[in-house]
């Protein structure tokens, strides 16, 4: 029997970070990383990974799905993942860490699992253990670190955030249906095959009944017509500069060059995104 100490990476900000705060605070700790890959990356996901483990001085486990993203969507009658259905998150992320975490446990060792919910994350809740053995570990809300907090550590650290910030605020799974219709259009132009990959697995589902499309009431042969992106990006600049007058000058923090959308678009992190995903 042993102590294990595992600490998911998601690709994005907020895992990285709580890696880089555990690896400082908490040196004495053999923390395994592991990353769920979902075979649905974007390419800056896995090169930031890359500039993590070079800081971490070890590598992040990589957990592949027995069962890939194809697989499941024919399981579920090629009905899109969605805000009411997140089946890409148990089947692609959940199941992978359980399987990969079951003969640590089975071997009566105790695991704690160290999740990267803020302090500002005041509703937001993490993996519920239902072992007696696997305890789930809150540092940043124990420690009172919040939004502006993790960005300095990944500042401060030299590991920065991912590149994909640079256009958009969600996961780094290509089609991921929490994005702004502003992150499509950007995946469209940065990415154009994964556009189109997207395009392809919508037109399947709705040819099959399903009832969602990945941007809420809208296709992505609709929202990728010109006049249409021409109108999603005058939205997003005006909500832009509505809320640069509106956020408080603050001498000791620059402004940020990286746009938020979520704050842009008045979200709220506890209500909505997948918190494995996302973080």
């Amino acid at each position: 029997m042993a102590e294990r100490y595992v600490l998911g990476i998601s690709g994005g900000k907020d895992s990285a970070a709580l890696a880089v705060y555990v690896r400082q605070h908490y040196p004495e700790l053999d923390v395994e990383y592991f990353f769920t890959d979902t075979g649905k990356e974007l390419p800056e996901v896995y090169e930031f990974l890359g500039r993590l483990e070079g800081f971490l001085g070890k590598p992040i486990a990589r957990l592949n799905p027995r069962r890939d993203f194809d697989f499941w969507l024919r399981e579920y009658n090629h009905f899109l993942p969605s805000a009411q259905t997140r089946w890409c998150t148990r089947q692609l992320k959940l199941a992978p860490f359980e399987q990969w975490v079951r003969p640590m446990l089975a071997a009566g060792d105790s695991v704690t699992s160290y999740v990267a919910i803020r302090a500002d994350e005041e509703y937001r809740e993490g993996y519920a253990s239902k072992h007696p053995n696997l305890k789930v570990k809150l540092p940043f809300r124990e420690g009172g670190i919040d939004k502006a907090a993790v960005m300095d550590i990944l500042a401060s650290s030299g590991v920065g955030i991912p590149s994909y910030y640079d256009w958009r605020s969600r996961s780094g799974c290509t089609f991921c249906f929490f994005q702004q219709k502003i992150e499509w259009v950007r995946l469209k132009e940065r990415h154009p095959d994964e556009f189109e990959v997207a395009k392809a697995y919508e037109k399947d589902a709705l040819e099959h009944g399903s009832p969602f499309t990945w941007s809420h009431g809208e296709p992505l042969t609709d929202l990728e017509k010109p006049a249409r992106v021409i109108q999603i990006v005058k939205d997003f600049e005006e909500r832009k500069a509505r809320d640069l007058k509106r956020r408080p000058v603050n001498p000791l923090r620059p402004v940020e060059t990286v746009d938020d959308i979520d704050d842009i678009y008045g979200i709220d992190e506890n209500n909505g995104s997948c918190a494995i995903c996302h973080k």
